[in-house]
Order: structure tokens, then C-alpha cells, then sequence
């Protein structure tokens, strides 16, 4: 893609979306467009350009860049330059070995913890995502997917197991998306979160942390099985 296309191309996604602090709408938008894949693993991010893109100054953009780099999506190098973040495969799975066992605590914790409300909402989430995947989309259906964990984790009720998860769900948000567009795992997927749902409903911690932790655990081979098709599709093309 040409330098003046991906610029319009971010301009034009930038001006779909509602309007909020500009440092705060530069985030979103460059961690969806991450997340999206436009804006590649270990590709340089250009300042002028996305300031430009998005009408705002350096400032906010800069700010921005910092949010994401806490976050694990932007790298800097020796020149202080930024870049997308391009994580090896075996740190990929140390981050998921982390979130799995920060899911399988919160599932037990949330057995404890959680009103019926909040459990009754994690059950209508599940329910969602396969309606927003026949309706919405895949990306909408992945964001519901998301919001099925984060609501396991907000039941919890332990607000550092929240913050922490949030760090590493941030940086897991590529590449558990393109798991998500792998038809193949779609039907293992709900019938892990089926388990999960029934767990907590029944409100047993062993059974929620146990199936909490086999599903990121699934995760793990369906992430490494999507980056080999893409690295394979590169070398055909």
C-alpha cells in the first residue's frame, strides 16, 4: 500500500468513529487499527502521518503512543523511534500462560463474589457473540468475545486482578482476533464458554477455573495455528 493510501484510508476509518479526548480517540483508534492488522507487526509509525490523519497535533499523538507502549502494542528503538510491536510466538504464549491463570482466578473468585445479576449478564454476553458474528460481523463479534472475559473478570470483584488482566488483554487483542477468524475453532470455542457459563451459573469455582483455564489454553494452539497460515499465505503470495 502507498504511503498516500494508508494515510487516507486511516483518515477515512478515524472519521467513523465518535468523537472523544484527543490523546484518548488517537489510542483507540491505532489499537483497533493493530488489532486490525493495518498497521503491521514491526512496521514504523509515522508521526507526521497519523497526526495528520487523525487532525490533531503531536502532542496528543505522542501521549497516544505512550498509552500504547505501556500497553505492549509500540516499541521504540535506539532512535526513539515507534514501531508496532512484533512479539515472538513464545512470548505470545507466555502472555496467554498469564491470563489464563488470571481468568481461572477470577472464575473462582466471581463463583464467590458475583451477584446473580453479574452472572446473568456474562450468560446474555455469551449468547451475544454468536448473534453479533450473524448480524454484526467478526469484528463485533469479537469484541463481545472480549466482553465475555472482562465481565468474568469485573465479577471477580478484586480490582488489581482487573488492572492486570486489562495490561495483558491490551496486548493479546491482535492476536487473539485473528484466532477469532478461524472457522475452524469456532465450534470448540462455544462449546468452552458454554462450560464456563454453566460453571459459574452453578456458582462452582473448581469447575470454573478448570474450564477458564483449559479455554486460554485452546487459545494458545488456535493463535499459533492462525500466525502459520499467515506467515504460509505470505510465501505463496
Amino acid at each position: 500500500m502507498s504511503e498516500s493510501a494508508w494515510t487516507n484510508e486511516l483518515r477515512e476509518f478515524v472519521e467513523l468513529k465518535p468523537r472523544q479526548s484527543l490523546a484518548m480517540e488517537a489510542a483507540d483508534n491505532l489499537r483497533e487499527f493493530i488489532m486490525l492488522g493495518r498497521l503491521a507487526p514491526g512496521m514504523p509509525v509515522r508521526e507526521r502521518d497519523l497526526a495528520e490523519a487523525f487532525g490533531i497535533s503531536r502532542t496528543p499523538l505522542k501521549e497516544a503512543l505512550r498509552i500504547l507502549e505501556a500497553e505492549g502494542l509500540i516499541v521504540y528503538g535506539p532512535t526513539r523511534r515507534p514501531r508496532v510491536a512484533d512479539p515472538s510466538l513464545d512470548e505470545i504464549n507466555d502472555w496467554l500462560r498469564v491470563q489464563g491463570a488470571l481468568e481461572a482466578l477470577a472464575g473462582e473468585l466471581a463463583c464467590a463474589e458475583a451477584t446473580d445479576a453479574q452472572l446473568a449478564r456474562i450468560a446474555e454476553i455469551n449468547t451475544s457473540i454468536k448473534e453479533a458474528r450473524d448480524t454484526d460481523g467478526q469484528l463485533e463479534a469479537f469484541r463481545m468475545d472480549m466482553r465475555f472475559h472482562e465481565a468474568i473478570v469485573a465479577a471477580s470483584g478484586n480490582e488489581a486482578l482487573a488492572e492486570t488482566h486489562a495490561t495483558y488483554n491490551a496486548r493479546l487483542w491482535r492476536v487473539r482476533f485473528l484466532s477469532s477468524q478461524r472457522v475452524a475453532s469456532r465450534e470448540a470455542t462455544r462449546n468452552e464458554h458454554l462450560e464456563i457459563v454453566e460453571a459459574l451459573t452453578a456458582r462452582d469455582a473448581t469447575a470454573a477455573r478448570k474450564a477458564l483455564k483449559n479455554h486460554l489454553r485452546t487459545a494458545e494452539t488456535n493463535i499459533a495455528a492462525a500466525i502459520a497460515e499467515i506467515e504460509t499465505a505470505k510465501e505463496t503470495d
